[in-house]
């Protein structure tokens, strides 16, 4: 029988550090929801949020340890690849991962990781660390190209001014003399 708690979180230091001791204890198929809101993490120089981390995160015991399933927003401070402006890039994450205990938890001697040494590892004082988690998958979201609109028309190639700004006129360009006989060609024309 599954039972399921929906309740507030709660993180040790860190907003996205969750103690699991006691849910560890708690029989397979037990199941809590918990509400998470972290602030901005540092992603270093280049990437920066715009707004904290916040979403709900499922905890399913499993008899090898939590299965973690969530579904997260955050925003990223972007510049758009065709108008250069200022944006906040909307981010949304999922998360499905097993975290197992570092520490047997009937023996308390440390468990052997080196059968599967790229798991998740929840610490040796039972806590849960998404911080390296959230981090890494923000990284893998950030877009190439990132657009503030999906038709941005971009920048005019002549002033650099932005197209969506309106239309604006450019004195015609001159042309090398020697080239002004192509002035009487058109595309598709019998001349």
């Amino acid at each position: 029988m599954s039972q399921t708690r929906s309740s507030r979180p709660t993180p040790a230091a860190d907003a996205l550090t969750f103690n699991v001791a006691g849910f560890l204890a708690e029989p397979a198929g037990t199941v809590r929801e918990l509400e998470v809101l972290a602030p901005p993490l540092d992603l270093g120089p280049d990437l920066r949020q715009s707004r904290g981390l916040e979403g709900r995160l499922k905890l399913t015991r499993t008899n090898r340890g939590l299965l973690l399933e969530g579904e997260f927003s955050t925003g990223l401070k972007q510049v758009c690849s065709r108008c250069l402006r200022e944006i906040d890039y909307p981010v949304t994450l999922e998360l499905s991962e097993e975290a197992l205990p570092s520490i047997d938890l009937a023996s308390g001697l440390p468990s052997d990781t080196s059968a599967e040494p790229d798991e998740l590892r929840l610490s040796d004082h039972h806590e849960l660390e998404l911080e390296g988690e959230m981090r890494d998958a923000i990284a893998l979201a950030e877009p190439i190209a990132p657009l503030c609109r999906e038709d941005c028309p971009g920048l005019c190639q002549v002033c650099g001014r932005g197209l969506a700004a309106g239309d604006h006129d450019h004195p015609e360009a001159e042309i090398d003399p020697r080239l002004e006989v192509l002035r009487g060609f058109q595309e598709g024309g019998t001349d």
